[in-house]
């Protein structure tokens, strides 16, 4: 699989063309490498981007005017073999996916996707532009998927790193049914706290959903070590945490959108967490991951 890399005095990356999916974030002060690894017998992913859809859909079906579109779980930039490297330098990688008749099968939009990676000091800066080359509103989601190791260091256990957030919270996760589609059944995660100690078990029922979550940054925290790394995220609304339970990484999942609820009308349009991009207009969004 081709990749691409590009590095400063602090940080090496490399970008996998297929998905332009972040597959290596390498600290050269000390060696460790920060993103998952992509253990097929595990999870065979290190940092899907999500577009235009997060998550599944009802049915593997949404509906826009009338026609039916079987969009792939998390969208269509995953696993896509189309995306180009459209620019580079030493330090930041740009890649682009246009609209072709065959997305145009799966999603009725004309988009150019386009995702940058930029190292600055000790941090990548992974942002987004969506553009809208077609003559009606589009709808879409956009979110990331970063998966980042834990276990860094001798002796130490899952329980021995915890998420922590930059202010107290009250926050409930909203549980995923069978079909993982979003319920309306919620459970306290946090009550007037910072900090998510993770578990083998605290992923059994899939992931930690998080709506409208009032943080902007959240904590990779390794009790041995102190602070691993940061994600910032302040452009995006809603937060997902997630790992193969017991497996030795956590996704910190910036989202602009949501996977389908269990009530949801299949409409494109009506699906909850949609953005709207009218003609000719684009859409900028990014996170930051800041390696301490």
């Amino acid at each position: 699989m081709k990749k691409h890399s590009a590095e400063n005095e602090f940080l090496k990356i490399q970008i996998q063309e297929t998905g332009a999916e972040l597959c290596s974030l390498i600290d050269k002060r000390t060696g460790i490498e920060h993103i998952w690894q992509a253990d097929p017998k595990i999870w065979s992913s290190h940092a899907p981007n999500l577009f235009p859809i997060i998550g599944a859909l009802k049915d593997g079906m949404t509906y826009f005017e009338g026609k039916p579109y079987e969009i792939p779980k998390h969208g269509l930039v995953r696993h896509n073999k189309d995306i180009r490297l459209k620019q580079r330098t030493e330090t930041e990688l740009v890649f682009e996916l246009i609209y072709s008749e065959d997305s145009l099968k799966l999603y009725p939009f004309k988009f150019d996707f386009r995702i940058s990676f930029s190292l600055s000091g000790s941090s990548l800066q992974v942002k987004h532009q969506v553009i809208n080359l077609g003559t009606e509103k589009m709808y879409f989601s956009l979110g990331g998927h970063p998966a980042f190791n834990i276990c860094l260091f001798e002796k130490e256990k899952i329980e021995d790193y915890s998420i922590e957030f930059d202010q107290n919270m009250n926050l409930d996760t909203y549980l995923l049914n069978d079909d993982g589609l979003v319920s309306t059944t919620t459970r306290k995660v946090l009550e007037n706290e910072n900090s998510i100690r993770l578990s083998p078990e605290i992923f059994k029922k899939d992931a930690l959903i998080f709506k409208n979550i009032a943080s902007s940054k959240a904590r990779l925290i390794s009790k041995q070590k102190g602070e691993i790394l940061s994600v910032h995220y302040s452009d995006f609304r809603n937060l997902g945490i997630w790992a193969k339970p017991g497996a030795p990484y956590v996704c910190i999942e910036p989202w602009l959108g949501i996977a389908d609820t269990a009530e949801t009308d299949q409409q494109l349009k009506n699906k909850e967490g949609i953005m709207e991009l009218m003609p000719a207009q684009e859409f900028k969004a990014g996170y930051t991951i800041a390696i301490a």
